[in-house]
């Protein structure tokens, strides 16, 4: 894997649950890595909705190996929330793919 295809920057992170100040648990997101990755978009499906035809895209996101990845966490790219649909290793350790779908849609 090439440095110079890793043009973007993610995050990754794990829920957690926290208490307020009243000791009611709440669910927050924490840190685990802010990486470089590559940026793949795939259309994925192409379907009839109520209004007309809509194509749902799949994002893949190419980071180097982080160990521990598990579909418990989500990516942050742009500012937009990604949940980790599939994990796909890369070699041995060298790598992963994790295809993802923005959250909220």
């Amino acid at each position: 894997m090439r440095a110079g295809q890793l043009d973007s920057l993610i995050e990754i992170q794990r829920r957690v649950t926290t208490l307020d100040t009243y000791g009611v648990p709440t669910d927050a997101w924490e840190l685990v890595a802010r990486m470089r990755a590559a940026v793949m978009d795939y259309a994925i499906a192409d379907r009839e909705g109520q209004r007309g035809s809509t194509t749902e895209t799949s994002t893949t996101f190419r980071t180097r190996y982080l160990a521990d990845v598990t579909l418990e966490h989500r990516v942050i790219y742009d500012g937009d929330a990604y949940t980790i649909k599939n994990i796909r290793e890369l070699g041995r350790a060298r790598g992963l793919d994790l295809r993802c779908e923005r959250a909220g849609q």
